[in-house]
């Protein structure tokens, strides 16, 4: 009887035994299938960035059908310091009421679509270290042009959907008329066709769109306070963000930006305005 009683304990310390390792076992496998973001975007072999097409000279495309801007020189730069090659890109078109959700959705690892730092849009993803300033503008006709919010009152303003510059109005100005527009092109379209007496967006925007259509200027240059834009990633991805962050100040100290500014932005805005009324080189100096 005391053989059976020890052989039974023996046989329920094994199974215990078996499962302990079992579990362990399991526990194992799942930490060997952790690849890390950096990694994936190795073994993928492209860097997936989110940009405009129509919004130059930050992010457009040409009539070559080449992607090209400010935040394309960027993005190649990121490529070639990662991959190791500038060509390794995968460019995902987007519209500025998208970048949150191709983030979330993993369609993409960056944002360099003129992404404009917030403190709603840094409850949805992480941005790293700025490279541009920027705030809201009004562009306006010559003809009446818009020099205060006042005189928004009783008048309709243009704003593309997704942008800081319908936020800030929705915030600030309820009582102003907003007409808004999916595409930045359409919300353009729209002020040249008179369906709005001005419209707002990002002034550096508007300081190259007035530059190229005489008739037009951003008599109301700045709204609220000086923001930056930055590279975002998806909410948690610490890794991609610390070597954003170390990659920008490296950057930051060759110049690479007021380079960028030379090769893409000046041209567009003209010699009215300078490197250091927009470029940021790596980081925001304390």
């Amino acid at each position: 009887m005391k053989k059976s009683l020890f052989l039974l304990l023996l046989a329920a310390l094994t199974l215990v035994l078996a499962a302990c390792g079992s579990s362990g076992s399991d526990s194992s496998d799942s930490g060997s299938d952790t690849t890390s973001s950096i990694d994936e975007i190795k073994e993928r072999g492209t860097l997936r960035v989110a940009v405009f097409s129509d919004k130059p000279p930050f992010g457009y495309v040409d009539s070559n059908g080449e992607n090209q801007g400010y935040d394309i020189v960027l993005a190649k730069r990121l490529a070639k310091d990662l991959l190791g090659d500038e060509s390794k890109l995968e460019y995902v078109i987007t519209e500025p009421q998208a970048r949150v959700d191709l983030l979330k959705s993993d369609k993409v690892d960056i944002v360099l679509a003129n992404f404009t730092v917030t403190p709603e849009r840094q409850e949805q993803v992480d941005f790293a270290n700025p490279y541009m300033k920027v705030a809201v503008g009004v562009v306006s006709p010559n003809s009446a042009p818009i020099e205060s919010v006042e005189q928004l009152k009783g008048k309709k303003l243009i704003v593309p959907k997704g942008t800081t510059a319908e936020t800030y109005f929705m915030k600030n100005h309820p009582e102003i008329e907003l007409v808004k527009y999916d595409q930045i092109t359409e919300a353009f379209e729209a002020l040249k066709d008179g369906r709005g007496d001005a419209m707002a967006q990002d002034n550096a925007l508007l300081f190259s769109w007035a530059n190229e259509n005489p008739g037009f200027s951003v008599a109301l240059p700045t709204l609220g306070e000086q923001d930056y834009i930055a590279p975002a990633v998806k909410k948690g991805n610490t890794e991609l963000l610390e070597w954003l962050n170390t990659e920008l100040e490296t950057l930051g100290e060759e110049q690479f930006f007021h380079k960028a500014y030379e090769e893409t932005l000046k041209p567009a805005f003209g010699d009215d305005i300078v490197a250091d009324d927009v470029v940021v080189e790596g980081k925001v100096e304390e």
